[in-house]
């Protein structure tokens, strides 16, 4: 959905400005739907279910440790897997993918703290367990649309 949601604004944008509009292009949702189905969901569901065993609420600090392993750790790791898994499933080289990192990944990343954060630091610690995929899904539309801007 968010990448849909980046082409239809992307359309809008130039129709406005009397460029001419492609047609939807149907590979972009398809690549990001594999991507959610097979890394985003199982990598994310299990990443909370460590850190519940990692830093229970009992532990000293565990609203700040989390959120800090959360955006220091997994973030970081978890936004150089997308553009690496987007590169494999557009069929693009190595070279491809370096050249996409060296220019997108740290305004990228900068942009994942920006907008993340805060809403981070509610799902991991307010959030039940069995429904922090589900909140991050809900904030993931808008984020996936940013990213597959991006990805262009």
């Amino acid at each position: 959905m968010g990448n849909l949601l980046s082409q239809a604004l992307e359309a809008k944008r130039k129709a406005k400005e009397g460029i001419p509009v492609k047609e939807i292009d149907i590979s972009g949702p398809a690549r990001f739907a594999i991507y959610g189905l097979l890394i985003t969901g199982p990598v994310s569901h299990y990443f909370y279910q460590l850190m519940e065993v990692l830093m229970p609420t009992t532990v000293p600090y565990c609203m700040v440790k989390r959120l800090l392993l959360d955006r220091l750790i997994f973030a970081p790791a978890f936004l150089l897997l997308f553009f690496f898994v987007m590169n494999i499933l557009e069929g693009k080289r190595w070279a491809d993918f370096q050249s996409k990192v060296n220019s997108s990944y740290w305004p990228a990343l900068k942009m994942n703290w920006k907008v993340w954060t805060p809403f981070q630091f509610i799902n991991i610690n307010y959030v039940a367990v069995e429904f922090r995929v589900l909140f991050a899904n809900m904030v993931a539309l808008f984020w996936y649309a940013y990213l597959a801007s991006v990805r262009k």
